[in-house]
């Protein structure tokens, strides 16, 4: 991966701008093609793009590029490689969503990216943690990498399960900057997700995990994945959030059936009764995945 400013400081310059955020950067970027003419249009040009005057006018004074020459002086004394949309590594199933990330951070193995994705839910009862890490471990069994959002409960469960396979990798998905350790009870697994897997973010360095950035990082568990496993979660958790948007992408979407008189089945039964497919084991999830993905698993 190369990490030379030429390529990625406008790059980083558009993430750093305040107002802007990775829908409308995206969009920025489809109307004039690269950072560098965003950054060298005029404020006339700018306004034409229908941007909030205080969006378009810090672009315009190109304050955003000297920040991020810090910046990326921070990710790389970090060890991060920046990962830019146009790039081939780009998870190519999170650039088919209609607001991709312009540009991702990533520490571990980048090539883990373009795998094949399952993700797990939260919020835990004893058997919803059994469940979980029973699914990491036979998934990650199959040469699946489970993918989740770091939180504590059932993704961490699924974790555990998928680093005691002698085949498991996971990838955690951050909902604050690459050096942000949330929670900190995470920091094992963050070390195990950089050695045997990969984290990624799109939030600049420093960020502090405020609760609006978790609707934000959930798209991109769900656009990332072949699909989305709910083992728990209530009637108003992320669970369900990714579970929605992860339908509104096209993914599969899965429920671990619960005990109904727990709130924490809520959200799985609730999916079960809108169409999600039943899952007792991990061959459940398999017989759905694509027929291409599904002969390359046999094939070993």
């Amino acid at each position: 991966m190369r990490m030379d400013s030429d390529h990625y400081l406008g790059w980083l310059a558009l993430a750093l701008t305040p107002g802007l955020g990775a829908r409308m950067a995206g969009k920025l970027l489809r109307e004039m093609g690269s950072p560098q003419e965003i950054f060298n249009a005029s404020l006339t040009e700018l306004e034409c793009h229908q941007l909030p005057a205080s969006v378009a006018q810090a672009i315009h004074s190109r304050r955003p590029l000297s920040d991020a020459a810090k910046e990326l002086a921070a990710a790389q004394a970090a060890g991060c490689k920046l990962l830019t949309w146009d790039e081939p590594e780009y998870p190519s199933r999170l650039r088919e969503i209609y607001d991709p990330s312009p540009l991702l951070y990533v520490l571990g193995n980048i090539e883990l990216l373009n795998k094949h994705l399952i993700v797990g839910s939260r919020r835990p009862t004893p058997y919803g943690n059994q469940m979980a890490e029973r699914l990491g471990r036979d998934l990650a069994d199959r040469r699946i990498v489970v993918t989740s959002g770091m939180a504590r409960g059932i993704d961490s469960s699924a974790h555990k399960g998928t680093v005691s396979s002698a085949n498991g990798a996971s990838i955690g998905i951050l909902g604050s900057g690459m050096d942000v350790i949330y929670p900190k009870a995470n920091k094992k697994n963050f070390a195990d997700m950089q050695s045997r897997g990969a984290i990624i973010g799109e939030f600049p360095m420093g960020t502090f995990p405020a609760p609006q950035n978790f609707p934000i990082r959930n798209r991109v568990i769900a656009g990332i994945a072949l699909g989305v496993v709910v083992v728990e979660g209530a009637r108003y958790s992320e669970s369900l959030i990714t579970a929605r948007l992860a339908m509104e992408f096209g993914r599969e979407v899965f429920g671990v059936p619960g005990n109904a008189t727990q709130p924490t089945s809520f959200g799985p039964n609730q999916l079960i009764k809108q169409g999600a497919k039943l899952v007792t084991s991990c061959e459940d999830i398999i017989e759905e995945l694509p027929t291409p993905v599904r002969a390359e698993l046999a094939a070993g």
